[in-house]
């Protein structure tokens, strides 16, 4: 079997692309979308995340500002930064880049920054509501996943899905997503984990698996049936000394011997990190929309 390889850079470019319109009728009425980022530290893998969404929002049209703070700033510092922004109308969507320094509570972070500007996805107001089915800013990886299985013709309904994975970030909300009565829902979800005995008996029985462990290739095609549909969330670093940089990056998906036997696979890079980004420009449009829905309101 020669599997369908699920290209989430085209998949990307056509959700950017029809934002395009969207960003130019707010524009024309006096709105500008703007996403504002925070980024205390110097980690390197968030200075080019960081870096990848300025440029995602620069091809967009979508201002772009980045505050950076240094690694010892105080959680009280931060806190009032981003209470600062939750007021300032001319921004509609807050991200403060993760991990935080560990003087910091990055879930106190989280609830501070007003659901109507969380376009991360991740406040408990916008997480309460994604599991009751109510319209809510949804985290753009999970958003991601949903829409390459659209695109692609994928329906969850009546399929078991097994999800390798439980973070708050990816596979909680994954979950809740596929069970819902929806167009991307309706799906059988079971939740496997790292600490799963006896992993392959799960993830053998899967009409749509996604991983997402943070365990570089650890689904291997023994794991899987023939005619699976594989969504690999992963992305991890691993030495190659053949590599330019010294390392590769790699999924959580041994793409190789797993696509042997997939009926469609995602690979890394390319698969669903365009997405994440094409879903947080996604969300920072919408919070725009709804800032100028509101004011039709108030009028």
């Amino acid at each position: 079997m020669s599997a369908i390889v699920i290209d989430g850079k085209k998949v990307a470019a056509e959700v950017k692309a029809e934002l395009r319109p969207r960003i130019e009728q707010l524009k024309n009425k006096g709105i500008e979308p703007n996403l504002t980022v925070i980024l205390v530290g110097e980690d390197p893998a968030s200075r080019v995340y960081v870096s990848m969404k300025k440029k995602a929002c620069e091809e967009l049209g979508i201002q772009s500002d980045t505050l950076n703070l240094p690694g010892e700033t105080s959680e009280s510092e931060l806190l009032t930064l981003v209470e600062k922004l939750n007021r300032d109308s001319g921004v509609h969507g807050i991200l403060v880049q993760l991990p935080l320094p560990s003087q910091i509570r990055e879930a106190k972070v989280i609830e501070t920054i007003s659901p109507e500007k969380d376009v991360d996805g991740f406040h408990p107001v916008n997480v309460g509501k994604l599991v009751a089915g109510t319209p809510a800013f949804v985290p753009c990886t999970p958003a991601g996943v949903l829409e390459l299985l659209l695109r692609y013709d994928v329906k969850p309904e009546g399929k078991h899905v097994v999800i390798v994975g439980r973070s708050n970030i990816v596979g909680k909300p994954l979950a809740n997503l596929l069970v819902q009565k929806s167009p991307t829902g309706n799906a059988t979800v079971t939740v496997c984990h790292t600490r799963t005995r006896d992993l392959p008996e799960y993830t053998r029985q899967a009409d749509i698996l996604i991983a997402a462990a943070g365990r570089p290739q650890m689904i291997t095609g023994d794991m899987v049936r023939e005619g699976v549909v594989v969504i690999d969330v992963g992305v991890n670093r691993v030495d190659d000394p053949t590599a330019k940089r010294g390392y590769r990056l790699v999924g959580d998906v041994d793409f190789d011997s797993v696509s042997e036997k997939a009926a469609a696979i995602t690979p890394v890079p390319g698969g669903v990190g365009p997405m994440t980004i094409a879903m947080l420009m996604k969300n920072t449009v919408q919070a725009a929309s709804n800032l100028l829905r509101n004011k039709g309101k108030d009028a």
